[in-house]
């Protein structure tokens, strides 16, 4: 999917909304743990009550990767399941990767072709030469860490050079010589608040992946008011805040719910700019 796509999807369905698919075996339903294929049966149910309310999707690795090849499984059924039904939606694995060139190659042939997402989480620290490997394949994207939403991101990306560039500021202006904003995303967690005004010096025409909304407190108002531009620039990710949001059967029907509240929130964010 191309940024052209992407921004025709936001507008006609009046979302940018991203749902998380953090899938843990221990908070689904417990009825549904006698199913073949519980996270699949509950990621296809959360699928199809949230489709018409968000353009994304966003499987986290880390949950399908810690039940071994079942979870493997889980995640490979997920997959084909949304680009047979739901193909409009913008799929992101959250993977995280980044290794030496030929490394990062293999990640990018895993998830760019044996997968065929639209778009993978790449951490930047061991700098060109790890990203440019995912940049080569037209129409993919690669969504580089930069200001996240933990409580650990002032450790590093906060830090300040002699010049006074913080890092994620140095990663952002970097990595533009590298790929475009055609191709290239960075993550900025909604908790950073005021944060996305410096953000829009650096990147001010890159799409941002936007985590933290919902279950740790960010603010989507805010993250709007200042990392909003007339493309919209911006996908929300809710993970816990609407999966979880019921643990009995009528969990989907719930999480739709919650999908539902946020995009109409978008809607009115969005009408600011048309």
């Amino acid at each position: 999917m191309n940024r052209q796509q992407l921004v025709e999807q936001i507008f006609s369905k009046q979302t940018f909304l991203c749902v998380g698919l953090d899938t843990d075996i221990k908070k689904i339903p417990e009825y549904l743990l006698k199913e073949t294929n519980p996270v699949f049966t509950f990621n296809k149910a959360i699928i199809d009550a949230t489709a018409p309310y968000c353009v994304a999707y966003k499987p986290n690795l880390a949950f399908y990767e810690s039940l071994g090849t079942k979870g493997m499984i889980a995640f490979e059924k997920t997959i084909k399941y949304l680009k047979e039904n739901y193909p409009e939606h913008f799929i992101i694995a959250d993977a995280k990767r980044g290794d030496i060139g030929n490394t990062s190659a293999m990640y990018a042939r895993t998830f760019f072709e044996e997968y065929d997402l639209d778009a993978l989480t790449v951490a930047p620290y061991m700098g060109e030469d790890s990203v440019s490997p995912f940049l080569k394949y037209e129409d993919k994207w690669v969504i580089l860490l930069a200001l996240t939403s933990n409580k650990g991101s002032h450790d590093f990306q906060l830090t300040t050079d002699t010049t006074g560039e913080r890092l994620f500021e140095k990663v952002i202006r970097k990595s533009q010589e590298w790929g475009n904003a055609n191709n290239m995303m960075y993550v900025v967690g909604a908790t950073q608040g005021e944060m996305f005004k410096d953000i829009r010096k650096v990147a001010p025409n890159h799409f941002l992946l936007v985590p933290g909304v919902g279950a740790q407190g960010g603010s989507l108002q805010e993250v709007c008011k200042y990392g909003m531009i007339k493309d919209c620039g911006l996908i929300v990710n809710s993970s816990r805040g609407i999966i979880y949001s019921s643990n009995n059967e009528n969990f989907a029907k719930e999480a739709a719910r919650q999908a539902q509240k946020v995009q109409k929130e978008m809607a009115v964010e969005l009408s600011k700019i048309l």
